[in-house]
């Protein structure tokens, strides 16, 4: 019992961790595009949540962001918050952070053998497919439906934020492998399976 209420206090401890990463990368300061969304870096937090924290702590992780928000703390880009934001051009990107931050968990830790660490290509890739596709899947509609253009000019107006954000994923990807060979244990990996014909290790 006493095992699992640390094990549950460590978690709980990396998801407010890495709520407060997203907050402070995103009022850190943005850029102003004519669409209306700004260029910032709280995406790279989502990333790295996804990445450090798995899909189902990482989603935790931008919920909690996205609950400051809504009751009207300043913890988006620019130091926004309050129900307005969730009405304006960015809501599809914020709501795309969710699905973003668990694809991004997922590909991350996919294929993971037991014992060993994330594997570079599958980290980056987590980061371009969750934290940019899967987020621009649900952005671009939310900005022509706010915005009140054809999807496909919101869809050639986000290009501009291609290079911004694959700069991101690079970023995201050498961060998370350093962490790891910095400290593990952020992680939280649990042991992968072992493969046919290894002994199963003894429960601790």
């Amino acid at each position: 019992m006493a095992s699992s209420a640390r094990f549950e206090s460590r978690d709980l401890a990396r998801i407010a961790i890495f709520a407060a990463i997203i907050v402070v990368l995103g009022v850190a300061g943005q850029v102003p595009l004519p669409v209306g969304v700004p260029i910032t870096l709280q995406t790279l937090g989502v990333m790295l949540a996804g990445i450090v924290l798995g899909p189902v702590r990482g989603a935790a992780a931008v919920l909690v962001v996205l609950l400051l928000a809504a009751v009207g703390l300043p913890v988006l880009s620019g130091g926004r918050g309050g129900l307005d934001v969730f009405f304006g051009p960015t809501v599809g990107y914020m709501i795309g952070w969710i699905p973003g931050v668990i694809v991004t968990g997922l590909l991350a830790r996919s294929g993971r053998t037991r014992g060993a660490g994330p594997v570079w290509w599958r980290v980056a890739l987590g980061a371009i497919v969750g934290g940019i596709g899967v987020v621009y899947a649900f952005g671009v509609p939310g900005v022509a439906l706010v915005v009140g253009i054809p999807l496909a000019d919101a869809a050639v107006s986000s290009l501009v934020f291609i290079p911004g954000d694959l700069a991101k994923a690079f970023v995201a990807t050498v961060l998370a492998l350093a962490l790891w060979r910095a400290y593990p244990p952020a992680f939280a990996l649990a042991p992968a399976a072992p493969r046919a014909g290894e002994p199963v290790p003894a429960a601790r």
